[in-house]
């Protein structure tokens, strides 16, 4: 049997100039960080010839070709596995839709271990490559390139996306203190809605593509908040690099008015006004996670779960997508 597993993701700055509706134009950064909540995918031999596939479905077919999962389908037509006797199971710690990166974490994760079962060694260029060759090229989902390296590489990572695509990976040079710091004070809410990243992401695609320039401008301005909070982490001034999160988010509500709903912003209030020095919607927006950097992370917890807010707890993640 094999065992994958891929890191889920929180962005700290620059998310969105990593589609190529933008950077093809103007380049992308952004800052993301790998957590420790995981998507795992297991893969076994079946001995009747079927390729069984367990996920929120049940799909027992004889060829890669009759699979309804998409992202399946197409990484075992990528690593050459169509014809073989597979039961591949997918298991996550949170769930789809909630804004942290779960489709491409899913797609490395089940790369990984297609590849360890073949016994083929990938590095992690070619295997963050591979999932977004799947999810951008072969299935044309209006996504950027953050997640599939996320994934793949781990850590708190820089990227900076050139305009032919390419992605230079590298770790943030933060402090071992300011980042336990950053650990400490970042929570993690869930809004409870879970959303299509896809709707969101393909309104900012097609409005780039045809150089809409209030959306262009949003991007220039978000990239760079990326590079000013890479300045903030890597001189170790958190409360800098909380204010820009919260401009972040006025930013990035201006995006699509699918961004937030009148329920997010009255608990993004509330998080303001009792501990939360800033905060944003994690991932594309419409729901999922609220994130906040707190000082006095005791009182932003106690007034957040008196509304019903679900606190998930994590640390950073360095080591991305793995075999177990």
């Amino acid at each position: 049997m094999i065992i994958a597993r891929s890191p889920l993701r929180i962005t700290l700055g620059g998310g969105g100039t990593d589609l190529a509706s933008y950077y093809e134009k103007r380049e992308g950064f952004l800052i993301s960080a790998a957590i420790d909540k995981y998507v795992y995918i297991l893969i076994n031999r079946t001995f009747d010839q079927s390729l069984l596939l367990k996920y929120s479905r049940l799909e027992r077919v004889r060829d890669a070709s009759e699979l309804q999962h998409p992202i399946v389908r197409e990484a075992l037509k990528l690593v050459e596995l169509t014809n073989s006797p597979l039961e591949i199971c997918s298991m996550a710690d949170i769930p789809a839709g909630t804004g942290l990166g779960s489709s491409s974490t899913f797609t490395t994760a089940l790369l990984r271990a297609l590849h360890g079962y073949k016994g083929d060694f990938v590095g992690k260029r070619q295997l963050a490559e591979e999932a977004c060759e799947i999810e951008i090229e072969r299935l044309g989902e209006p996504i950027g390139k953050q997640d599939q390296y996320i994934s793949t590489y781990g850590g708190i990572t820089c990227m900076s996306i050139q305009k032919d695509g390419f992605v230079q990976v590298e770790p943030l040079n933060m402090s071992q203190e300011t980042m336990y710091n950053l650990e400490d004070n970042l929570i993690l809410f869930f809004t409870g809605y879970s959303h299509s990243a896809g709707n969101i992401l393909e309104e900012q695609d097609k409005k780039s593509k045809k150089n809409d320039e209030d959306m262009l401008r949003n991007l220039d301005f978000v990239k760079q908040m990326g590079l000013d909070s890479r300045n903030a982490l890597e001189k170790g001034d958190l409360n800098k690099f909380a204010e820009i999160m919260n401009i972040h988010w006025e930013y990035k509500k201006k995006r699509s008015g699918g961004m937030s709903n009148p329920k997010i912003d009255e608990w993004y209030e509330y998080a303001l006004k009792n501990g939360a020095l800033g905060g944003k919607l994690i991932g594309a927006g419409g729901g999922g996670f609220l994130m906040f950097y707190a000082n006095d992370k005791v009182r932003l917890r106690s007034a957040l779960n008196t509304v019903g807010l679900e606190e998930v707890r994590f640390r950073f993640e360095k080591e991305g997508a793995k075999l177990l």
